[in-house]
């Protein structure tokens, strides 16, 4: 996947909302630094876990923002009492750098540009368990509350243009990542390029492996098979590397959430961030180029990671559907469709749905929507349940999507749960944009079960409605909705079987 091209920067110009759009300039090879904060911005986290006794340092080093997060109503949270923190990495470079740090850097002031290049998502299950890194590739393309559809990268301008500032930006990206993947946000870190520089020379070399050799003049990456040990302008390179890639971005992707966990595995294995002096070091250097939310408490997530193997972080990324050009914009398509089910893979099933016993399917209305490769899957199907007993709408064609999923609206869990016992492989979703049980077949090619191979309805359910496009709408209502007016969401129970990879183990290697 390749980038806008190569070329002189261009101005940055005000769009017809009056917000500047960063996302949108051509930027040169050695302006170009996405990808990185992100990796910063995981490490202060861990920094915080287990060097709670220096947070006092920390507090009076790092900018503090008070943003009012726009979560939706309390039953629109599908994981319940679980944190998560959004790791924001941007490539900008702070005004006071010296000469000598855009050196090392091997890049220039940008002007001001705010191009939010890492977003990830590390959601910390309530009493501890098996945490996951979601990452949200920055060529998303996805619709950004009250400014269209555009690069998940430029929301964070959108909402610091015309005097929304560095508070402004950080809500607006919230709220989009909120509202396409169901996720209620609760703390923030952000950090920019000269951080992450900083912080990878404090923590000294960190050994990477990769199962062929990478070559890329983009990004300065030069690395032979096997295992190689990288110093800190090295480990720039490493995780901003998309050229030479097989899937680019995606690819890049697994490169930061690759080095995020060799990181944690070494930091906390060799017992750095015990040592007063270079946590001092390490806290100090990187201070001034790292904001966090004012309602984060570093002590307070002390007891959540001492129930949490850090070294074993899953990694994962959002369902993407290919990788198109849009009015000249090298993209990321997000499969909208695919994202409760993914989402619910992670957080596990409501309370309401897990508890639920499967209604009789003469009691159950259902109707289904082909969204597969199979013409005809949807009279098929229809015709399927009717046979199983099921009361079954007329059947209809909808947008493409990879997960064949059961929507239902809050307080049809038992219909739903017995669908699904009709439908081996596929996911019970809960959505607010559904006003009955609906059926919709994916690629995945999950359909109506023979007679004889129904299975039991115990698959999860994921909180929150799934957009069926990523290029309609300018609020998004995405995986998230409003949800249900009422009492707080029943609580999640995590999925039993981590989703995603595991890359912090020692000796890993990756493509």
């Amino acid at each position: 996947m390749h980038d806008e091209p190569d070329g002189d920067q261009r101005p940055i110009v005000p769009s017809g909302d009056g917000a500047v759009r960063h996302g949108r300039q051509r930027r040169t090879a050695r302006t170009l630094f996405p990808a990185i904060g992100g990796v910063l911005a995981m490490a202060l986290v861990l920094t915080g876990g287990y060097a709670a006794w220096s947070y006092a340092q920390l507090d009076s080093a790092v900018t503090k923002v008070h943003v009012a997060l726009p979560h939706p109503s309390a039953s629109a949270d599908v994981d319940g009492a679980a944190e998560n923190i959004l790791l924001v990495g941007d490539d900008h470079r702070p005004a006071d750098a010296t000469p000598q740090e855009l050196a090392e850097l091997g890049t220039q002031l940008d002007g001001g540009a705010t191009n939010t290049d890492t977003m990830i998502v590390l959601h910390i299950p309530a009493g501890g368990g098996s945490a996951t890194m979601i990452s949200f590739p920055r060529d998303s393309w996805v619709p950004i509350p009250g400014h269209g559809t555009f690069k998940l990268n430029s929301a964070f301008s959108d909402g610091a243009a015309n005097g929304g500032g560095d508070a402004g930006g950080m809500r607006l990206l919230i709220q989009t990542i909120e509202n396409i993947s169901g996720l209620q946000i609760d703390h923030f870190v952000r950090v920019s390029l000269l951080g992450f520089y900083q912080l990878v020379k404090a923590l000294g070399p960190i050994q990477v492996c990769l199962n062929e050799a990478a070559h890329d003049p983009n990004s300065n990456v030069d690395l032979p098979a096997g295992r190689s040990t990288l110093n800190a302008s090295q480990a720039l390179s490493f995780v901003r590397q998309r050229d030479g890639l097989p899937r680019g971005d995606l690819d890049r992707e697994v490169r930061q959430q690759y080095f995020l966990s060799q990181e944690a595995r070494k930091v906390l294995s060799a017992g750095t961030l015990l040592n007063p002096v270079k946590v001092s070091e390490l806290l100090h250097g990187v201070g001034d180029a790292v904001q966090i939310d004012d309602g984060l408490s570093i002590p307070s997530l002390v007891s959540t990671f001492r129930g949490i193997d850090l070294s074993s972080i899953r990694s994962t990324t959002i369902p993407t559907s290919g990788t198109p050009t849009i009015d000249g914009y090298s993209t990321v398509a997000v499969d909208f469709a695919a994202m409760p089910a993914f989402i619910q893979g992670i957080v596990g099933a409501p309370a309401a749905y897990t508890e639920a016993k499967a209604a009789t399917p003469s009691s159950v209305h259902v109707s289904v929507q082909n969204g597969g490769s199979t013409p005809g899957g949807a009279t098929a199907a229809s015709a399927a349940l009717t046979a199983k007993g099921f009361v079954v709408g007329a059947p209809s064609d909808t947008t493409t999507t990879a997960a064949t999923v059961v929507e239902y609206p809050k307080g049809a869990e038992a219909e739903a749960k017995a669908v699904v016992a009709a439908v081996p492989g596929a996911t019970a979703v809960r959505s607010t944009t559904v006003s009955g049980v609906t059926l919709v077949l994916g690629t995945d090619g999950h359909t109506v079960a023979a007679a004889g191979r129904a299975r039991s309805g115990s698959s999860g359910a994921a909180s929150g409605s799934a957009a069926r496009s990523g290029t309609s709408g300018s609020s998004g209502s995405g995986a998230s909705g409003s949800g249900a007016s009422g009492s707080s969401a029943p609580a999640a129970t995590p999925s039993s079987t981590p989703v995603g990879s595991a890359y912090g183990e020692q000796g890993a290697c990756i493509n």
